[in-house]
């Protein structure tokens, strides 16, 4: 049985904003579950309705195989980490992390003990008579987690718990969270509309735009095998290219060069003839030079950026803007007039009306 089930959950608000749409899951023991896309599409929504901070409008979620709608958040034995921390100012770090079990009565000496331990799996043992002000904002957000997972609850809820840090810290603090829950072992829903993260963190990814779900999956599924054009752009850095056009003869138009998506359709691509159709290929799929058998194209090169692994190449192929990701050592010059190929295996074609992959 799974541990969480969301059935035709919908968010619906008294002005009649609808926030989320029929959002079904079920959720395993244990997993690292990460809800990803933009701002406003419905992921912090579903977390505080998991939470109990906001009223299920229609659905059900199941605890356990037991109905949770009716329940408070005390009784879902969930943990929340938020973006602000929400730290108490005048307590030392120690205090800040034994509050829950001070306000259930626990007896100081299990409190001490588990302070401690809590402490060592996160690194604040040396911090712990501190005040939250003499903290850096990773070691922050480290205190806030700390007084999640002290209580050993069944599930942990973090709502962009990242955003406030640097770029630095983010980094850290990401794998040190990927480690608390190898060590927890805890159920964990995280929150995020940075894609990094939700790819470096899940066991499976919660794609979601505009209050629906747009797929699940693990991250390999999500980059490798995207249900739609949304999901195939949203996810990876730099994003997919995409070439719309409308199929004659069985081919696109990318600026001066002909696209024939018989070379990946077959005979569906027959199907299309006259229909819109997109085109798409990932930055690093793509191969300087001419390929036989491979997609080939040239483009003139308007802008590159070297960052020290890769480089980016900003393309024009007539009206068509495109980024290529290659090796630093292969950088053309800008205004340089390029080939690039794209194996037949690495490009994904998608319908123009649905926006759904043509499999």
């Amino acid at each position: 049985m799974p541990y969480l089930t969301l059935k035709d959950i919908n968010k619906i608000y008294p002005n009649g904003y609808h926030a989320v749409h029929n959002f079904n899951m079920e959720i395993e023991k244990g997993e690292f579950i990460v809800f990803v896309g933009p701002s406003g599409c419905g992921k912090s929504t579903t977390l505080r309705m998991i939470a109990g901070l906001e009223e299920i409008s229609n659905g059900e979620f199941l605890i356990n195989g037991k109905r949770a709608n009716e329940m408070g958040p005390r009784e879902r034995e969930i943990a929340m980490v938020f973006q602000s921390y929400a730290l108490y100012p005048q307590m030392t770090v120690y205090d800040n992390i034994a509050f829950g079990l001070t306000l259930q009565g626990v007896d100081e000496d299990v409190i001490e003990q588990k302070v401690k331990n809590t402490a060592r799996i996160l690194g604040l043992t040396d911090y712990l008579d501190r005040l939250p002000r003499a903290l850096s904002g990773g070691q922050r957000q480290r205190v806030a987690i700390g007084r999640a997972i002290i209580r050993k609850v069944g599930v942990f809820l973090m709502d962009e718990p990242l955003s406030n840090l640097d770029a630095k810290q983010r980094v850290t603090m990401r794998s040190e969270i990927a480690q608390i829950h190898r060590e927890t072992g805890a159920t964990t829903i995280y929150v995020t509309h940075d894609q990094t993260e939700a790819m470096t963190l899940a066991d499976r990814i919660v794609v979601m735009k505009e209050g629906y779900v747009q797929q699940i999956g693990t991250p390999y599924e999500l980059y490798f095998q995207p249900a739609n054009v949304f999901v195939a752009g949203f996810i990876g850095e730099p994003p997919m290219n995409f070439v719309r056009g409308t199929v004659k003869g069985g081919k696109i138009s990318f600026g001066d060069n002909a696209i024939d998506l018989t070379k990946k359709l077959g005979g569906k691509a027959a199907q299309y003839e006259g229909k819109e159709v997109v085109f798409g290929f990932r930055p690093e799929s793509i191969e300087l030079g001419a390929v036989d058998g491979a997609y080939q194209f040239q483009a003139m090169v308007e802008l590159t950026e070297m960052l020290g692994d890769n480089t980016n190449i900003y393309i024009t192929v007539g009206e068509e803007k495109a980024i290529l990701k290659v090796d630093p050592h292969d950088t053309p010059a800008i205004d340089e007039k390029i080939t690039f190929s794209v194996p037949v295996e690495n490009v994904y074609v998608f319908d123009g009306e649905t926006e759904l992959v043509i499999k």
